[in-house]
């Protein structure tokens, strides 16, 4: 099993459609000419206007005040002009359910199905490297794209997509494909691999879940609290900083889980050690 969430965060990038490059001047305009969609006349000098369009430049600078913006947290939707660069949406990491990092990526513009279905494609391109359950909070959408797109066919051979256990309280009762294809703890039978029967201390009987379907949500509440030196970054040194912090949180779950085993395996050694 692997789990899959995203974190709204990301570094800046080319203002243009659909481009994702680094810019030529991360803290500033790298244009000498009007930055409005469709005009070419150059910019007033300290501005990034032209003459004709310095109306929707004052504008700009001040919806994006420091003082108009202070503490508010809102999504822009584009304008018809380049004057502040792109954003990436967010950061996608796919993990295990120990917490292990397996991969990550910066989407561009949103997390849609499609896009998810395309990083699992880049991470798992062969079948022998497909997990059998991939956990993620929109699991039904991700599961009707891939019908409708026909990659379906090529994930029914090895994996099913599962909703976290958080997520799957607020997904509808009605919606039947969520319900019978997506629930993280079946009790009919139809995945005995994800709950597992526990015993209460009375002895009685009671289902449990197998994984922790909650590891890439517990990881990206750890990834926020880096968010104000992140939102700061260039691009190259966003994806330094995250890839390296992704690197040392994986060494430190693989640490605890080898000491977990240790104390597993001699517990007489444990209790000398806490005396």
């Amino acid at each position: 099993m692997v789990v899959l969430d995203g974190i709204v965060m990301g570094p800046t990038h080319c203002a243009y459609d659909n481009c994702t490059l680094d810019l030529t001047n991360a803290h500033g305009g790298s244009f000498s000419q009007c930055h409005v969609r469709g005009c070419r006349k150059q910019s007033v000098d300290k501005t990034k206007a032209c003459d004709k369009h310095q109306k929707e430049w004052f504008k700009y600078t001040q919806q994006h005040s420091r003082q108009h913006l202070a503490g508010v947290r809102r999504m822009l939707q584009r304008p018809g002009n380049y004057f502040g660069p792109g954003r990436f949406y967010c950061v996608e990491t796919v993990c295990a359910p120990c917490g292990v990092v397996i991969a990550w990526a910066k989407f561009a513009k949103s997390e849609s199905p499609t896009n998810i279905l395309q990083f699992l494609e880049t991470v798992y391109p062969t079948e022998e490297s497909r997990p059998n359950y991939i956990c993620i909070d929109k699991a039904c959408l991700v599961l009707q794209t891939s019908v409708v797109n026909g990659s379906w066919d090529m994930w029914k051979k090895t994996s099913r997509f599962i909703v976290d256990s958080y997520h799957y309280i607020n997904h509808r009762t009605t919606d039947s494909l969520c319900r019978k294809y997506c629930n993280p703890a079946p009790l009919d039978g139809s995945a005995p691999n994800l709950v597992v029967v526990e015993y209460d201390k009375d002895g009685q009987p009671y289902y449990k879940r197998a994984y922790n379907t909650q590891a890439c949500e517990q990881l990206n509440a750890w990834l926020g609290g880096f968010e104000s030196i992140l939102k700061r970054l260039t691009p190259g040194n966003f994806s330094w900083f995250i890839h390296v912090m992704l690197f040392y949180h994986t060494k430190y779950v693989l640490q605890r889980q080898k000491q977990k085993g240790k104390r597993v395996s001699d517990p007489e050694s444990d209790s000398d050690n806490e005396m």
